[in-house]
């Protein structure tokens, strides 16, 4: 394959996924697959949110997830949330279409996912899968990290991750990147988290690049808890 016609096969996966992400952020809040959602306003919507958190599965549930409080301390104000445990939520706007259940080939002992959507525009997007040993988990790190890697050399105007931030906690590790449009300018990011047997990508779109540090903190403590 020439190498103008990788960047254009690239160039037609963005299209698809950009319009996909617009799509799904519409039906996020209606939709809920074999799962619990939590959606209300102010402190309706925080006791809604604690019930969505009581959903979970075998060494990995919605409770390690990223949760409501976790937004207001950023000062971001959620209103809704779709938690599934299939393994189907698409990874990141990089991935297209992949899972965690794709990636890890249906071989994880748990799985848990959430859209998120807030009062204004944007959204956030988790998904963890629970591996059955170390060597699995930092295997599907490693791939993880690939994957939003491939997205941050593109054309000029295209739409990009920016360079890997180092995260550290007691609970694991975390690298985030944040995430330029096509025109330069930094809005949102993508963060790979791994906590011992645990790993998830966590996603925000529409929002200030500047609240992906704080969420990737919280969505670590989160998944190591």
């Amino acid at each position: 394959m020439t190498e103008n016609q990788t960047v254009q096969q690239k160039s037609v996966r963005r299209n698809r996924v950009a319009a996909a992400a617009c799509f799904a952020a519409a039906l996020i809040t209606a939709t809920v697959v074999g799962t619990q959602s939590a959606t209300a306003d102010g402190t309706a919507h925080r006791a809604a949110a604690a019930r969505s958190a009581a959903v979970a599965a075998p060494g990995l549930g919605s409770a390690h997830l990223v949760q409501s409080e976790d937004y207001f301390r950023k000062g971001l104000n959620p209103v809704g949330a779709t938690v599934a445990l299939t393994g189907r939520q698409a990874l990141s706007a990089c991935s297209g279409e992949e899972t965690m259940r794709d990636l890890t080939k249906g071989s994880a002992t748990a799985y848990a996912s959430v859209n998120w959507t807030f009062d204004t525009d944007g959204m956030l997007i988790e998904s963890a899968a629970s591996a059955p040993t170390g060597t699995a988990a930092a295997t599907w790190e490693k791939q993880l990290v690939a994957l939003v890697q491939d997205c941050q050399d593109e054309p000029a105007g295209h739409w990009r991750y920016g360079a890997a931030h180092t995260l550290t906690t007691t609970g694991g590790t975390a690298r985030w990147y944040p995430a330029y449009n096509g025109d330069g300018t930094a809005t949102g990011g993508v963060a790979v988290l791994r906590s011992g047997t645990r790993v998830a990508i966590v996603e925000l779109t529409g929002r200030p690049t500047t609240s992906v540090a704080g969420i990737a903190t919280a969505a670590l403590n989160r998944l190591s808890s």
